[in-house]
C-alpha cells in the first residue's frame, strides 16, 4: 500500500486549499480491499488494486462523448473529497483496477503514468520524429519512457537537474541538456541543423520552458503541455509570431481518461509495467510514513535537498 504526492499536492496544501475542509490530500495510490458493499461484484475482499481517483458525471456533454477529462462536475479524490493520505478510503467499486502481483509503490505510480500516457498517445508521435521532453521530473521521465515505446527517434531532455538528467538518460533520453550551464534553445538547433523539433512536451510547468517550447520547434510541429502553470507567462514576440508563421499546433492534455472509462492511458500504463517496459519504483527518491506526511511537505517547502517522486507509506517505512 502507497499513496504519492503529486506535483498539484504541494501548491494545494502549502499556499491556498480551494476545495472543502476538512480535507486529506492523496490522489495516487494502490491498496487492498478492506470491506466491499451488499451489491459489489467486480472486486473482493483481499483484491490488490490501483485507484482512479477521478469521478465523472457521466451526464455532461463531455463525459457522453467519452472525453471524461473534461467532465464538467468531476469529483476528485484527495481534493474534493477525501483521499489518500490516510489508513482507509472510500472508493466506488467502479474506480479501481486489479493488479495482480504487482508492486504496491510502482501502483501507486499508475496515475501519473496515464497522466504521461494521456500526452504520448494523443500528441500523434510518429516512428523517428525528434522530440524535445521540458521538465525532467516525474512527469518528464514518464513521458521519456512512453516515447521512447511510442517509436520516437531521438528524444532531448531539459531540466536544471544533473541527477534528474542522469536518471532521464538512463530511462530512455539520448540527449540531455542542463538548462543551467548551456542554453536550450540555441543547443537544440543546433542538433537538428537549425530546424527545431517535430515535438515538443512540456512537463515542468515553468514560464520558461513553457515558451522555449514555442522557440524550439520546427515548422508544422506540435506542442503539448502537460505541466500546470502556476504563474502568469508573458511571450515573447518570436515565441508569438512562430505560433502562426510555423503554424504551430499546440495542445493541452489534462488529466488521464477517455473511453471506455478509464482508458487506455490506465489499461495500456499496467499493461507496460507488468511487461517490465515502464520502470516506475526507480523514481521514489524519498519514501515517508503516514505520521510524518507532514515532513515530506516541509522538505518540498524548504527544497534543502532535492527530491523527484516521494511516496507515503501507511503501513511505515522499513528502517
Amino acid at each position: 500500500m502507497a499513496a504519492g504526492i503529486c506535483g498539484s499536492d504541494p501548491p494545494r496544501v502549502l499556499k491556498h486549499w480551494k476545495y472543502p475542509v476538512p480535507a486529506i490530500p492523496g490522489h495516487e495510490f494502490s491498496g487492498v480491499i478492506a470491506e466491499v458493499g451488499k451489491d459489489v461484484k467486480n472486486v473482493k475482499v483481499g483484491d490488490r488494486v490501483v485507484a482512479i481517483p477521478f469521478i465523472p458525471c457521466n451526464e455532461c456533454e463531455y463525459c457522453k462523448r467519452g472525453l471524461f477529462s473534461l467532465c464538467d462536475d468531476h469529483g476528485m479524490l484527495g481534493a474534493k473529497s477525501f483521499g489518500a493520505f490516510a489508513e482507509y478510503v472510500n472508493i466506488k467499486a467502479t474506480n479501481v483496477l486489479p493488479i495482480g502481483d504487482m508492486d504496491f509503490e510502482d501502483a501507486a505510480m499508475i496515475e501519473p503514468l496515464a497522466v504521461a500516457m494521456h500526452g504520448v498517445l494523443n500528441i500523434g508521435v510518429q516512428v523517428g520524429d525528434t522530440v524535445a521532453v521540458m521538465g525532467s521530473g516525474t512527469m518528464g521521465q514518464l513521458v521519456i519512457q512512453g516515447l521512447k515505446i511510442a517509436g520516437a527517434g531521438t528524444i532531448i531532455a531539459v531540466d536544471i537537474s544533473d541527477n534528474k538528467l542522469r536518471e532521464s538518460k538512463e530511462l530512455g533520453a539520448d540527449i540531455i541538456i542542463n538548462a543551467k550551464d548551456i542554453n536550450p534553445v540555441e543547443k537544440i538547433k543546433e542538433l537538428t541543423g537549425g530546424k527545431g523539433v517535430d515535438i515538443a512536451l512540456e512537463c515542468a510547468g515553468s514560464k520558461i520552458t513553457q515558451e522555449q517550447c514555442l522557440l524550439i520547434t520546427k515548422k508544422k510541429s506540435k506542442i503539448g503541455f502537460l505541466g500546470i502553470a502556476y504563474s502568469d507567462i508573458t511571450l515573447s514576440e518570436e515565441a508569438f509570431e512562430n505560433i502562426f508563421r510555423k503554424e504551430l499546433e499546440l495542445k493541452g492534455f489534462w488529466n488521464s481518461y477517455s473511453a471506455p472509462f478509464p482508458g487506455q492511458e490506465w489499461t495500456k500504463g499496467i499493461n507496460l509495467v507488468n511487461e517490465g517496459k515502464i520502470k516506475l519504483k526507480e523514481m521514489v527518491s524519498h519514501r515517508f510514513s503516514l505520521e510524518d506526511t507532514y515532513k515530506a511537505f516541509e522538505m518540498i517547502r524548504d527544497r534543502k535537498e532535492e527530491f523527484n517522486k516521494i511516496l507515503i507509506l501507511p503501513q511505515g517505512v522499513e528502517k
